[in-house]
């Protein structure tokens, strides 16, 4: 390793606590917002019913439509898929600025600005949470985005490369990536996972390393009590409604 390339990389204390951070705020923001909405989930009306599913999507699920089953039905995709991963995604801004606050951008449109451990120069980042959390409409907003900071470096006599202006994905693989992604990266690099860890930090294994210890924080939390409290008090509700058919549901309020 040259001398420009080692006098690039952060030091193990400052991935360290990198690490540290990481972990604090999983424990304190993300876990808890997920069980806060796991709470929530005792009432039909926190759910899209759909009518030509319930009944074959508990069948498929325990072997039998019973409340109980219709209940677990429902409520293990919300806990597992949809409601972990919007909290995730909803708090990326504040990851960012508690994770990674130092290296916040000051920069519209940027979210953190940092020195590339690979090539060295300064990079302009937005940051994503995973290989498909962009629509066909991001695609040029963020491309937008990217141009107005290079114009208005220009502007300002001050000269930005392309390269340089990039999209920095928290996790997947560049195999990953959706097609929407990839038409950003047509115009703008795309690094994802490992790649954009590893450009961050100047450590190739800080991927593995911060998501390890991220799964280390799921040790401290056992929820398994809480939602079975969930899943059987819905079933209740289920088994009460009068006249109840998962096959043809009451219009409920999505959640």
């Amino acid at each position: 390793m040259n001398e420009k390339k080692q006098a690039l990389e952060l030091s193990e204390q400052d991935l360290n606590e990198l690490i540290k951070k990481a972990k604090e705020f999983f424990r304190t923001q993300i876990a808890p917002s997920h069980i806060a909405n796991t709470k929530k989930l005792t009432r039909l009306k926190e759910f899209n019913l759909n009518p030509f599913l319930n009944k074959y999507k508990a069948s498929f699920l325990t072997g039998n439509v019973e409340p109980l089953s219709i209940a677990r039905a429902l409520v293990y995709p919300r806990i597992l898929g949809t409601s972990i991963d919007t909290s995730f995604g909803s708090k990326l801004q504040k990851f960012c600025s508690e994770v990674l606050e130092g290296f916040a951008s000051t920069t519209s449109g940027i979210d953190i600005e940092f020195i590339d451990k690979i090539d060295g120069n300064r990079k302009y980042c937005q940051i994503k949470a995973g290989p498909n959390t962009i629509n066909k409409d991001d695609v040029e907003t963020i491309k937008g985005h990217f141009t107005a900071v290079r114009n208005l470096a220009r502007t300002n006599g001050k000269r930005i490369s392309v390269d340089d202006m990039v999209l920095g994905v928290f996790y997947g693989t560049p195999e990953e990536l959706s097609a929407h992604y990839k038409k950003v990266d047509e115009d703008f690099p795309v690094f994802v996972g490992e790649e954009f860890w590893h450009r961050l930090t100047g450590d190739k294994n800080f991927y593995d390393r911060i998501t390890d210890a991220i799964g280390e924080v799921a040790s401290e939390f056992d929820s398994s009590e809480l939602i079975e409290d969930v899943i059987q008090t819905l079933a209740k509700e289920i088994e009460k409604l009068d006249g109840f058919d998962s096959n043809n549901p009451p219009v409920v309020q999505v959640w």
